[in-house]
């Protein structure tokens, strides 16, 4: 049973078991603290191809699950624009990787391809024959990923909740017009923290299976919270390195940067747990927009959410919450008792202190920064004339924020995680290069194209004519009523 709740070591569950439920029983994450000494052979994975890297990275990590590589090839084989699936760009001295090659055009359909395969899978290990109901908070990206993953799955119904005005017009619109006979997308007055919370909310109703009796059914997540949506995240840290190792820009066993755009903390921790794998992972440069809770957290030590909620051109990072960030307390203090401490306090002051022991660990794996608006759209802007290169705003975050750090290892490749296309946020992107607004959003894609010579993704220009299929929009308290009245109807 090699995970347990960051909460209580004492809630263990296998992976199978961890992917299934997503959240432990006591609301806290599933995690494990063996990873360092699994003996993993990160130098004979980055010779492999990105399928081999996957299935030896999610093997180590999920060690229950059978036939791995089976699971990795109907995951990934032919959905992906690119057969390599996550390219790595040269830009000027940043490298980009190109996160955004899949079914929805941004980062999250690298885990979200996978997790269907998984909770399928294990459904099969346990031979479970209730419905596997997916619940998901979005801050835009997670939930037609999910939505994607999950449609028409056998055996599995996803909802999917996100902030009313909180997700750009093309995010919106690709989750309202999602097809399948097992979805549901409802809007949630609020913004992604009620979202996230009420979701939270509903597990922590249903943890004693009361509410769910007669449903035939059990609950599971596809936000990062489930480990199963975390860990195929590590595979393209890998690959960028290797990537690098192969032209020549870096040797094996160097250190190596990386810049992620960070909201819900996930993506970046993925990237620490490949540096428990093994991998040469430098900094870790964690970009905030101007929601700058986890900048001022690494910073100070203070994680503080009683703080004004800003609404930003780049809507996925628009979070005060940051689930994540509890498993990387845990992983830095080993302390499960102490890890609930926080999270109690979090819960019930809004925010904690951690200790300094715990302050100096955790500024000694991470840099941070911060992007306003303005300055992320100078950047767009700057980049597209120096380069030609097209971005979208959270990359455009992560982007400025790794410019600002350069100087302290200039010598050292660094990477710029690039996690959507920029046509999800046209009307930013215009903007950002001088061109105002269209009328809409559809006519936002198609002067961006115009303007830029570059294509629209296929799967976003079909959105032009889907139909509308969801249109639900409820307060956030009224959440669990709203899934327990509509579970398999």
């Amino acid at each position: 049973m090699p995970y347990f709740s960051t909460r209580n070591k004492n809630l263990t569950a296998s992976s199978v078991r961890a992917v299934l439920q997503g959240l432990a029983p006591d609301g806290g994450l599933y995690i494990r603290d063996d990873i360092p000494a699994l003996g993993f052979d990160w130098r004979g994975t980055l010779k492999k191809d990105v399928y081999g890297m996957a299935e030896a990275i999610l093997h180590a990590l999920l060690p229950e699950f059978d036939g791995m590589d089976r699971l990795v090839e109907l995951a990934y084989r032919g959905r992906f624009q690119k057969e390599e699936l996550t390219p790595l760009v040269s830009v000027g001295d940043i490298e980009v990787l190109e996160l955004f090659w899949g079914p929805t055009s941004a980062f999250k359909d690298v885990a979200l391809s996978m997790l269907p395969r998984l909770i399928t899978a294990a459904r099969a290990h346990e031979g479970i024959t209730e419905r596997t109901v997916i619940l998901t908070a979005t801050s835009g990206d997670t939930g037609k990923a999910a939505l994607a993953g999950f449609q028409d799955v056998p055996g599995t119904e996803i909802f999917v909740f996100y902030p009313e005005n909180g997700v750009s017009p093309v995010q919106k619109a690709q989750m309202v017009t999602q097809q399948g006979a097992n979805v549901r997308v409802c809007a949630v007055r609020g913004n992604f923290d009620d979202a996230q919370t009420g979701v939270k909310a509903i597990f922590s109703a249903c943890a004693d299976g009361k509410l769910l009796q007669g449903k035939n059914a059990a609950l599971s997540s596809a936000n990062s919270i489930n480990v199963g949506r975390l860990a195929p995240q590590v595979v393209y840290y890998f690959k960028a390195y290797a990537d690098l190792v192969k032209r020549g820009r870096l040797r094996e066993g160097e250190l190596l940067d990386f810049s992620v755009p960070t909201g819900n903390f996930g993506d970046i921790l993925a990237g620490y747990l490949a540096k428990l794998l093994g991998l040469p992972v430098g900094r870790l440069i964690c970009a905030s927009n101007r929601n700058d809770v986890l900048t001022d957290f690494i910073r100070t030590g203070v994680y503080d959410r009683r703080r004004e909620f800003y609404r930003t051109i780049s809507p996925s990072m628009d979070i005060l919450v940051s689930s994540n960030l509890e498993r990387l307390l845990y992983l830095l203090c080993g302390d499960d008792a102490e890890v609930a401490g926080y999270m109690e306090q979090l819960r019930t002051e809004g925010c904690y202190t951690v200790s300094d022991a715990l302050l100096q660990k955790l500024q000694a794996e991470f840099r941070c920064g911060f992007c306003d608006d303005e300055t992320a759209k100078q950047t767009i802007g700057r980049v597209w004339r120096e380069h030609g290169y097209l971005m979208d705003p959270h990359t455009a975050v992560g982007w400025t924020v790794a410019e600002r750090l350069r100087a302290e290892c200039p010598e050292r490749p660094l990477v710029t995680l690039s996690t959507a296309s920029a046509y999800k946020f046209p009307a930013a992107v215009l903007s950002a290069l001088g061109v105002p607004d269209a009328t809409d959003s559809f006519a936002s894609l198609h002067r961006l194209s115009a303007l830029t010579g570059t294509p629209i993704p296929p799967n976003l220009a079909a959105l032009e004519t889907a139909a509308l299929l969801h249109n639900d929009v409820i307060d956030k308290q009224d959440m669990l009523d709203y899934v327990l009245g509509r579970i398999g109807r």
